[in-house]
Parts: structure tokens; C-alpha cells; sequence
């Protein structure tokens, strides 16, 4: 990946501003690449979040260990500390945590401590209306738990390629530093390689969006509109 021009905060900024359908085609029409999108039953807990960053990944593992009896506890809890400014925690919990909250409130304080500003899980959290007073700070999940994953199941690495569930493929591999961008419609996940050029694509696509809004409001046909910006 060549040397980006602008920081990876203000990336996530320029992101945030477009809708995952508007990033959704540039990868489409642009780059050949339609299946960049997880499953769509992973969700925001409110529908106007939206998030923007760059993936620190995770991933987990079934294990009824307690802390005292598992010795790489404390090692796999400093993880954790990794999470950086700007980042979408993005997880794979595995089939074998369905049903539980593998992360919850206080873990997202923590990852919110560290900058970070969202969590993606294919799979379920929990506390729910505590998340909602975590402020900046988009969930994303298939459903929302009482069950707390402790010691039934444990994460295990971090910052290393993981296997998400697509909507137009059963595998879709995340690496970090991909581009998570996310709202209402799904979340959409940019290759590390492509993530600024695909951006100066979508905001080029974006503005010719936004003036078609403009003036469709304002009673242009729709035919002359379609002519002057090609985005119906």
C-alpha cells in the first residue's frame, strides 16, 4: 500500500460523511468488488449510528477456564491495549459463543478510552441500554444478550486476519487496517490497499448524489437530473 496522504482520523471523518451504499458501489463499479459486504442481519443497535475507521480485529474461542486456571489470562486481557484512535473493533467470535454477549458496556468504555469508535460483532453483545450512553460510539451486532460470555468463552488474538460472515459471500475475510464504514443499510468493509483511493472515488460519487438530491427538491425532472449527474 502506497504511502497515504492524510491521517487515518481524518480518513474515518471523510467517510463518516458518506452513506455505505455510496461506498458500497465505489467498490462495485469501481474496483470490481461487490461482495465487500457483511452480512446484513449485523445490525446497529440504534439506527442512526454510523460509524468509520480502520479494523483492529479479534478473535475468539470457546473456553470455560477460569483466570486462575488459564495462564495466558492476563497476557490476552493486555490485548486489549492495543485498540488505537479512530479504530472499529471488528470480531469473530466463532459459532461457539452464539447466544452470549461477548462484549459488553464496560469493555466498550474501555475500547472507547482508547479512541476507538465502534465495535462490529458477528455475533451478540450485551447491555444494551448502557451501550446507548456511550457517546461517538457506533454497535453493530446480530442481537443483543443477557448471558455474559465469562468463562464460557474468551478471546484469544488480536490484529490478525478473521473470517466475518458476507451477505453475498458465506466468508468474508477482514485484515487490519481495512476500512469498516457502517449505517443503517450494513457495513460495508474497504481492502487496507485501496481505502484512500476508494474514498477520493466515493466523495466524487457522493457530491454528484448530493447535487441529484438538491435539485430533485427543488422540481428539476428527473430525466435532466439523471443527464446532469448520471446518479438516479
Amino acid at each position: 500500500m502506497a504511502s497515504e496522504p492524510i491521517s487515518v482520523q481524518e480518513m474515518a471523518d471523510r467517510y463518516r460523511k458518506i452513506w455505505s451504499a455510496t461506498v458500497y458501489d465505489t467498490l462495485d463499479r469501481e474496483f470490481g468488488l461487490g461482495n465487500q459486504i457483511l452480512d446484513l442481519n449485523i445490525k446497529p443497535i440504534k439506527d442512526d449510528q454510523i460509524i468509520a475507521g480502520p479494523a483492529f480485529t479479534a478473535v475468539g474461542m470457546r473456553d470455560p477456564r477460569t483466570r486462575d486456571e488459564w495462564a495466558d489470562s492476563e497476557k490476552v486481557s493486555k490485548l486489549w491495549d492495543l485498540c488505537y484512535p479512530s479504530a472499529i473493533v471488528v470480531i469473530n467470535p466463532e459459532k461457539a459463543a452464539e447466544g452470549m454477549g461477548v462484549m459488553g458496556e464496560m469493555t466498550s468504555w474501555h475500547f472507547k478510552q482508547h479512541g476507538a469508535r465502534g465495535i462490529v460483532i458477528d455475533g451478540g453483545i450485551r447491555d444494551r441500554l448502557g451501550l446507548f450512553r456511550i457517546p461517538d460510539y457506533g454497535v453493530f451486532c446480530r442481537y443483543t444478550s443477557p448471558i455474559e460470555s465469562y468463562p464460557r468463552f474468551r478471546m484469544v488474538d488480536v490484529e490478525v486476519p478473521i473470517v466475518m460472515t458476507g451477505q453475498l459471500s458465506r466468508q468474508l475475510i477482514v485484515h487490519p487496517g481495512d476500512f469498516i464504514v457502517g449505517d443503517a443499510d450494513g457495513v460495508v468493509v474497504v481492502p487496507k490497499e485501496i481505502r484512500y483511493e476508494c474514498l477520493l472515488k466515493a466523495e466524487k460519487m457522493w457530491e454528484a448524489e448530493e447535487n441529484t438530491r438538491r435539485d430533485l427538491a427543488a422540481g428539476v425532472d428527473f430525466e435532466e437530473v439523471f443527464r446532469r449527474y448520471h446518479r438516479a
